[in-house]
């Protein structure tokens, strides 16, 4: 549409302003320059030339402006000296970051002035000034959320003093999504890009209530030190995108990825984006923009279930119980039992049972019930105030390991000495090197082992295309479901003592608990099918169970597991697991794994092993 107008107004209006002719040497020299290479967002294709990331005609001026930033360029310039009687649809109201940098660089003095009030509105109401990069960690109860995510902040001036941040505008690029897809289907659809990713500017105090209150995650804020003119730019680049669609891919082509792309083009010169050629985690995309000295000061705000959690922490049981049946029935506050107690301790319960209606009524529709309830806690709360909430910050999420491992091991399968390869592109299991990662919390995706055993006999041991748990403990006020689900190839007992190479999905469900500090406890029900060549069916389903340990010391984090499976077809199968891991520095860990695996098919196998894990993007 954007081209169509533009070339409307040439053909019918010219002769008013003429563009320069620009030499073929100069012209050619431009388009290579990295700034224009990013504004088209263009990438060297696989077997030469370029494309751009942009998956939308309406971006681009030039007819084959997606794989040819040479014409892309001199569309523009032609298009920047059309009439500007145009108003709102003239190429420089279109594209004024683009005008701005062909203005400096070919010192454009004799341009049209059309009127850009749509524009110029839009930019006086977001009046650019600094920009934070927030990034929502993950949340492990949300598959969509379990990388964590990165948007941009954009802020007025003087917001520190003034204390304006909910004034400010979020700046998302997102899949878009119409209906209701089911998880899986989400997780396909994102994995291939079947989604549109679009940028979307809208008012910070939404993203704020959204991420800290619906979706229960922590946002940290990464104070960048661009200047106006730089922030400006980025903006200006950003209307330029206005309902621009680019294709969505969960692990590079994705939220993060697009951020990078536009803090190029805020600040020339940075390299961000080529730092990831395959993928694009959050926490990696964190660690980049750190790396390149962009940040100059960090903020947490807790989530609202952090912040309850935090709340209720010194309570006792007992005292907890009684926030509980306050949020059920705040009638209770005139009980004598509860003025019994310590006034300090009234103050915390009445406070913890407030938090936890607030809580509960997250994502639902407002009710009358609700809203008396939270009344009637508030004016207690103002009658015996509680001493204010200090809430812990954690570990910063990208000071943690990186997200892809390289993996050498050595071991024994009862007498049969081998030696393991591994790599696994993200990003995270049970046991690894705990710093910045919260107990229970395990995404694994696309992992590849090749086991060498003596006779130098290769083969495929595991491919994992995804395993993925959240072992959230329950408590007495919140109880949420722990959970795990994955597939991929594995080795498993065979007839005859042989291992057999199946294909599988499984998942399962139940509960995990804190035993006591950095002790955790979980027990859940799963389901297996399997594609097995010792089996005569096809598919052979399996129900089952999945229960153990984690405890993290202080060599790093160990984890026992008892695991079975029962077959239709009469097969039983049953594992015992021992991992400890010892944290040898940030980049390295050393694993020692002990197992014994039971099967109907064959006598009981065991394995020892250590391998040797480098964190390493």
């Amino acid at each position: 549409m954007k081209r169509i107008f533009s070339a409307l107004a040439l053909c019918i209006c010219s002769g008013l302003h003429a563009a320069p002719a620009l030499p073929p040497a100069q012209l050619e020299a431009l388009a290579r320059q990295p700034y224009w290479i990013a504004l088209g967002h263009y990438e060297t294709g696989k077997l030469g030339g370029w494309r751009s990331y942009v998956d939308d005609d309406d971006f681009f001026l030039a007819a084959g402006g997606a794989n040819d930033p040479t014409a892309e360029l001199q569309a523009t310039v032609d298009a920047l000296y059309a009439p500007a009687g145009l108003g709102d649809q003239h190429a420089q109201c279109v594209y004024p970051a683009r005008t701005r940098w062909l203005r400096e660089q070919l010192r454009l003095q004799d341009l049209p002035q059309p009127q850009c009030a749509e524009f110029q509105a839009w930019f006086h109401d977001i009046a650019p000034h600094s920009a934070v990069l927030v990034f929502p960690a993950a949340y492990l109860n949300s598959p969509s959320s379990m990388f964590g995510h990165t948007l941009l902040r954009i802020d007025q001036a003087d917001i520190d003093a003034n204390n304006t941040a909910l004034l400010s505008y979020a700046l998302n690029f997102g899949a878009f999504i119409e209906g209701m897809d089911n998880s899986i289907l989400y997780a396909w659809r994102g994995l291939m890009g079947g989604y549109p990713g679009l940028f979307a500017l809208v008012p910070y105090r939404e993203k704020l209530s959204e991420y800290r209150s619906l979706e229960n995650r922590d946002l940290w804020e990464y104070r960048l030190n661009l200047t106006p003119a730089e922030t400006g730019r980025m903006v200006e680049h950003v209307w330029e995108l206005k309902q621009i669609r680019f294709d969505y891919f969960f692990f590079d082509e994705n939220c993060s990825y697009r951020l990078l792309e536009l803090l190029e083009v805020a600040r020339p010169g940075i390299e961000l984006t080529e730092q990831f050629p395959i993928t694009a985690i959050p926490t990696d995309t964190v660690r980049a923009i750190k790396g390149a000295e962009l940040v100059e000061r960090i903020d947490f705000r807790p989530s609202r279930e952090r912040e309850l959690l935090a709340r209720a922490d010194p309570l006792s049981t007992a005292e907890q119980d009684w926030a509980l049946r306050l949020a059920d029935d705040p009638g209770q506050l005139a009980s004598s039992e509860l003025r019994a107690l310590p006034r300090q301790s009234q103050a915390l319960i009445q406070d913890t049972a407030f938090r936890l209606t607030r809580y509960r009524a997250n994502g639902e529709a407002r009710d009358s019930a609700s809203a008396q309830r939270s009344y009637a806690l508030l004016q207690a709360i103002n009658r015996n105030p509680p001493p204010p909430l200090q809430v812990a910050r954690p570990e910063s999420p990208e000071d943690g390991h990186q997200s892809r491992t390289w993996q050498l091991g050595a071991g024994s399968r009862d007498d049969r000495a081998f030696a393991e390869y591994g790599l696994r592109m993200a990003y995270h299991d049970l046991n690894d090197n705990a710093y910045g990662f919260p107990l229970g919390a395990q995404i694994e995706i696309l992992q590849l082992k090749l086991r060498q055993y003596e006779g130098n006999h290769w083969q495929l041991q595991r491919l994992d295309l995804a395993n993925i748990r959240s072992l959230t403990p329950r408590n007495q006020l919140l109880q949420p479901w722990s959970w795990q689900v994955g597939g991929g190839l594995e080795r498993v007992l065979g007839a005859d003592g042989d291992e057999r190479l199946v294909s599988h999905l499984h998942g399962g469900v139940g509960g995990s608990w804190q035993l006591r500090d950095e002790l955790l406890g979980f027990a859940l029900g799963t389901l297996r099918i399997e594609h097995n060549e010792d089996f005569a069916a096809t598919i052979a389903p399996a129900l089952g169970f999945n229960s153990g340990l984690l405890w993290r010391n202080r060599l790093g984090n160990l984890s026992l597991e008892a695991s079975g499976d029962y077959f239709h077809n009469g097969e039983v199968r049953r594992s015992l697991a021992l991992n400890q891991q010892w944290e040898l520095t940030r980049s390295l860990g050393l694993r020692l794994s002990a197992q014994r695996q039971f099967s109907q098919l064959s006598s009981p196998e065991n394995e020892l092993s250590l391998e040797l894990k480098w964190y390493h993007y």
